[in-house]
């Protein structure tokens, strides 16, 4: 892809490429291979973003799982907001299930704060959190993240399936937005 992108109104540059994403999501799907086999886990891929990490992320495991997806939006424009919106929702019994949330991205950590509580209401055995991104200088909240691929700066990103208004999830690099 190209070095610089406009989308919308906004440029941006790469900030993280290809490969070195591929490299992250194998670490990733080695660990949580490692720590869930034999538990019967769902995966739980949070919509829209983590879609293309979910799929990369599920295909490297090597033993039988399930996958259920919700979506969540506590997003407009480029920021956050404070009220998590669900927008579909699960159907799956989580009663003694070991279950791993899958996100593209933690920011203010609003959305999991209110999804993980509603998963162990739900009384699922164990709630694990993977997230490809890791924003800890906009972190709010205090839950634990299990699997951490990469933490990066407080910046707007598009690519891998992160979005700017419906826009750039299909681009394989991450791209940061160029200040102006």
């Amino acid at each position: 892809m190209a070095k610089q992108v406009t989308v919308h109104d906004k440029t941006f540059e790469i900030s993280i490429p290809a490969e070195k994403i591929r490299e992250t999501v194998n670490k990733m799907a080695k660990q949580i291979g490692k720590d869930v086999k034999g538990k019967n886990p769902l995966f739980l891929i949070v919509l829209n973003g983590s879609f293309v990490f979910a799929a990369d992320l599920v295909r490297q495991m090597d033993f039988d799982c399930e996958v259920s997806f919700v979506k969540l939006s506590s997003y407009v424009g480029t920021t956050t907001t404070s009220v998590v919106r669900e927008l579909i929702g699960l159907d799956e019994v989580l009663t003694d299930r070991t279950v791993i949330i899958v996100e593209d991205i933690i920011d203010t950590g609003i959305t999991m704060a209110s999804t993980i509580g509603k998963l162990q209401h739900l009384q699922a055995a164990e709630v694990k959190l993977a997230t490809f991104l890791f924003k800890p200088d906009a972190f709010q909240k205090d839950f634990k993240i299990d699997y951490i691929g990469i933490e990066i700066p407080n910046d707007f990103i598009i690519g891998y399936g992160l979005d700017y208004d419906g826009l750039a999830r299909n681009y394989p690099d991450i791209y940061k937005v160029v200040q102006e």
